[in-house]
């Protein structure tokens, strides 16, 4: 059982949600993914704007918020969804500026992280937001990236740190992991980085144990199906002997804790931009990866997610 910082109750497995997205347009569409069946159902609640690239991170047994993202503009709003009763809402808080594909982590219980990613004229941006729980107060924070990033991935070690990887800057793919340190929200940068330069990658961690880093566009809309890890221990990094099923990226990743991670969606074809809808299982024990049977409602791209690991 994972313990939730700042919380102090035990785990529930639940479930994950995935929203928004690209197809040939932007969507609205709100799924759920239940852990215990490994199936997926649409939402009765559904955002109210066509959005794609947003953020997301979760308050785990309370709510999740998905910050920032693309309509006709790039936006600052954060909306949320509460757990109980499945209801999104847009909240008074804003992020400190108009943002999109940046990355995103939180610590359980106490603050979500929102870091880099363009602004509003499409610029890269190096600054951190950070969302309080509960409270829903924003700051930003002193520390920032090592260097302005868009397209940049997170994953959280809940009650430790929070990791930023890869991304790009000025068409330039990068490999470097930032890492933000809960308890005095630091940045340091790993010795370890990714496998090779690389954007728009999925991510999903084990709490306690390992992030992992799959996927992704490594330049020149040339994709990859390899999968890092960082092992959260001595963030020393690794590549998996699994592999995705296909080359691909700008999809959603999300983790049952203790037990799997899960990549939705994306594209595997970025010179074209060809969606797809397919759900991707990696085995935290023995690190082997499966497909689903469950699809997307919509085969799309650009969508963002998170877990609810739930409380009693």
């Amino acid at each position: 059982m994972q313990i939730l910082a700042g919380v102090g109750a035990a785990a529930v497995p639940l479930g994950g949600y995935i929203l928004g997205g690209f197809t040939n347009a932007n969507v609205t569409t709100s799924e759920k993914f239940t852990f215990s069946d490994e199936s997926l159902s649409a939402m009765s609640s559904s955002l109210s704007t066509a959005k794609r690239s947003i953020g997301g991170f979760a308050d785990s047994g309370v709510a999740g918020y998905f910050p920032g993202g693309i309509t006709t503009a790039v936006v600052s709003s954060i909306v949320k969804l509460t757990f109980s009763g499945e209801t999104l809402s847009t909240i008074s808080e804003t992020l400190s500026v108009a943002r999109a594909v940046g990355g995103n982590f939180a610590n359980n219980g106490v603050a979500g992280y929102y870091a880099g990613g363009f602004d509003s004229s499409f610029g890269r941006l190096s600054s951190i937001d950070k969302l309080a729980f509960p409270g829903d107060t924003r700051t930003t924070l002193a520390a920032s990236l090592t260097q302005v990033t868009s397209q940049s991935v997170g994953f959280a070690n809940s009650g430790t740190a929070g990791y930023n990887c890869g991304g790009e800057t000025s068409g330039t793919k990068l490999s470097n992991i930032d890492k933000i340190t809960f308890s005095n929200d630091a940045k340091s940068t790993l010795a370890g980085t990714l496998t090779s330069n690389c954007s728009q990658t999925y991510c999903a961690a084990n709490s306690g144990t390992a992030g992992y880093i799959a996927g992704g566009d490594t330049g020149g809309d040339v994709l990859t199906n390899r999968i890092d890890k960082i092992a959260f221990s001595n963030d020393a990094k690794s590549t998996l002997g699994a592999t995705l099923s296909v080359a691909k990226d700008a999809g959603a990743g999300l983790a049952d804790t203790g037990t799997a991670g899960y990549f939705f969606g994306g594209e595997d074809n970025a010179a074209t931009g060809n969606n797809i809808a397919t759900i991707e299982k990696l085995l935290f024990s023995g690190e082997t990866r499966t497909t689903l049977s469950a699809v997307l409602t919509q085969a799309r791209r650009q969508i963002c997610g998170f877990a609810n690991c739930g409380v009693f």
